[in-house]
């Protein structure tokens, strides 16, 4: 989904396929022209190719990008011959379209921030505060998946206690075998539990989460991902029983579930542009 200055771009196709984009465009050279990009699919990527290259031919001198979900963020580092870096490309690739600043939320990987130039980083602190507001801080803990997270985000919310842990994960076939808890264990047993982590997919990593913090007597248990895609729907996360309910923004996620709570977005910066 792309939107400038707060107005939805309409991407058409002629009948080979290929985009088809009618935008007026603003004739002020002096205003900065913001775009919004809320990546759904790879076709979006030629679109803001073709919508940057327009507004340039029409005088814009400066173009803000907000990019919530840095896409190609999980493939950010290679280690054989065979292994294409597109996170690398597709940097270099943004970085080509000149933008003043480039603006994401909670990135996948810190990788991007070196690679992506004039990056503007926004916390996702605010939208824990949501959650945290909407369950409530009393006997609660917080749980970190892996080192990682912890790293990322125990500074976030440094006045509650929390724990992390320690996949083993079967690195033949990338999917995690089981889950240990570290760090105060000891106050896991009747707690509310706030999962904290960037980014999900099928939700296995969760849900090995859980289920380690259910057997170790956890009372209540809630997840925030910034960036969730539609694939929850695909995994058990949602139907095994152990989650209460999941948080998230709409960076990514464009469906609904009874489970799955859209957070109001502070991020569309750009929606109150026009």
């Amino acid at each position: 989904m792309l939107k400038l200055n707060g107005k939805m771009v309409s991407l058409g196709h002629f009948p080979d396929g290929t985009l088809l984009i009618k935008q007026e465009p603003r004739s002020t050279a002096a205003h900065v022209q913001q775009i919004l990009w809320k990546f759904e699919n790879n076709e979006e990527l030629a679109a803001l190719m073709f919508l940057v290259r327009h507004l340039r031919e029409h005088g814009a001198e400066r173009i803000a990008l907000e990019m919530p979900y840095i896409p190609n963020a999980r493939q950010d580092r290679v280690k054989t011959n065979a292994d294409v870096f597109t996170l690398k490309y597709f940097a270099e690739f943004i970085n080509s379209l000149g933008f003043y600043t480039v603006t994401v939320l909670d990135p996948h990987s810190y990788v991007s921030c070196a690679l992506i130039d004039r990056l503007d980083v926004r916390s996702p602190k605010p939208y824990i505060q949501k959650v945290l507001n909407r369950i409530g801080t009393e006997n609660l803990l917080l749980f970190f998946p892996d080192e990682g997270a912890m790293k990322r985000y125990a500074g976030e919310c440094a006045f509650l206690p929390y724990a992390f842990g320690i996949k083993n994960r079967d690195w033949t076939t990338g999917k995690i075998k089981s889950l240990k808890a570290e760090g105060e264990t000891e106050r896991i047993p009747g707690s509310r539990v706030l999962i904290v982590d960037d980014i999900c997919s099928r939700g296995g990593t969760f849900y090995h989460s859980a289920k380690q913090l259910k057997t170790l007597g956890a009372a209540e248990i809630y997840l925030y991902v910034t960036h969730c895609e539609n694939t929850i729907l695909e995994g058990e996360l949602l139907t095994c029983g152990l989650i209460e309910r999941v948080y998230t923004t709409n960076s990514l996620f464009t469906k609904e579930h009874t489970m799955v709570e859209v957070l109001d977005d502070e991020c569309d910066q750009s929606d109150a542009a026009d």
